[in-house]
């Protein structure tokens, strides 16, 4: 089970960066104005949808005015409360991205024919390192050695 923790986060590297972004542009960009709007539009006690669809408009186009106006109003909390709902239902899809993107089996993404056949240069008694027929990275077979320099190469070879 280890070897899917760690293929999801290598997989996900760049992709943790992008999703903390795109958090924080919704937490501003959305959030305030949404918090804001149900805010001015339950003032009077019961909700009033024609002064939430009033102000929602204005809101989103001045996400940062309408922090100051959250925290004017003294409605911060109900921007919090928002932020903690969206970011919950924010983590589900992102782990549910994050158990998809983990690797099927322990030998996914992992070259086929590597070197890890040898040890601290033990192959370059027999391979190159430079130059020759490419077995693996890093390896070549040299064809001016003396001796048997026949390759076998098994696998197959796919026609999309």
């Amino acid at each position: 089970m280890n070897y899917k923790i760690e293929g999801a986060i290598r997989r996900n590297r760049k992709n943790f960066i992008i999703f903390a972004i795109l958090w924080i542009f919704i937490a501003i960009v959305f959030v305030s104005p949404f918090s804001y709007s149900t805010h001015m539009a339950s003032l009077e006690g019961d909700f009033k949808l024609d002064v939430f669809i009033e102000t929602f408009g204005p809101s989103l186009g001045n996400p940062l005015g309408c922090l100051g106006n959250l925290a004017q109003d003294g409605a911060i909390g109900d921007y919090f409360s928002t932020l903690i709902i969206v970011t919950i239902i924010y983590s589900v899809f992102f782990f549910i991205g994050f158990v998809r993107s983990a690797p099927k089996n322990e030998y996914s993404d992992i070259e086929h024919g590597s070197s890890d056949w040898s040890q601290r240069g033990e192959q370059y008694q027999i391979l190159s390192k430079n130059k020759g027929i490419i077995l693996a990275e890093d390896n070549y077979l040299p064809v001016d050695k003396r001796g048997n320099v026949n390759v076998l190469v098994v696998g197959r070879i796919r026609f999309w």
